[in-house]
C-alpha cells in the first residue's frame, strides 16, 4: 500500500519517560514517524545513533519532531534512550495499536521459524498530517542521509 497523500493515522502512545504523546498535537510542524524492531539490537541502536547525531541537520531543513516508534516496552525504551543518550522520543506501542495502523507488523523468516515483527519503515508527514513520503526499505546506517537528500 502506498501511504503517500494519504493522513497519517492519529495514535496516543507514551515515551521513555511515561509522558503521552499524540500525534495530531504536532499538526503545524512536519513530524518524521519512525518504527524499528527492537530496541538495543545492532541495526536498531545504528539507526537511533544515526538520527541523535543528525537530529539538528534533520530540524534545519524543516524536521521538527522525530518520533520512533517499537512493541517495546517505556521501561526498555527507558533504558535505551539513556544507554544511546536519544534526545528524541521513543514510544512503547507493547499492544500493537500504532503497528497495526501502520501496517508494519509483517511476518519474517528467523532461523527458518516464521515471526511476526515490526518492519523497519519510516514516514514523512507534513504540517496537515499528511504522509508526504513512506520509507519502506530502510539500511540503518543510510536511512538519515536518504532523508536529508530528500528534504534538500
Amino acid at each position: 500500500m502506498s501511504w503517500e497523500g494519504k493522513t497519517a493515522p492519529d495514535f496516543t502512545l507514551q515515551d521513555q519517560a511515561g509522558k503521552e504523546h499524540t500525534l495530531s498535537d504536532y499538526q503545524g510542524q512536519k513530524v518524521l514517524l519512525y518504527f524499528y524492531p527492537r530496541d538495543a539490537t545492532p541495526g536498531c541502536t545504528t539507526e537511533a545513533q544515526q538520527f541523535r547525531d543528525r537530529l539538528e541537520e534533520l530540524k534545519s531543513h524543516g524536521v521538527q519532531v522525530l518520533v520512533g516508534v517499537s512493541r517495546d516496552t517505556v521501561k526498555s525504551h527507558e533504558k535505551f534512550a539513556l544507554k544511546e543518550s536519544l534526545n528524541f522520543p521513543i514510544l512503547a506501542d507493547p499492544e500493537e495499536v500504532v503497528v497495526n495502523q501502520y501496517e508494519v507488523l509483517k511476518q519474517k523468516n528467523m532461523y527458518g521459524k516464521q515471526v511476526m515483527s515490526v518492519n523497519r519503515e519510516s514516514f514523512l508527514i507534513d504540517e496537515k498530517g499528511v504522509v508526504v513520503r513512506h520509507y519502506g526499505k530502510v539500511k540503518p546506517a543510510e536511512h538519515v542521509q536518504e532523508i536529508l537528500d530528500d528534504l534538500a
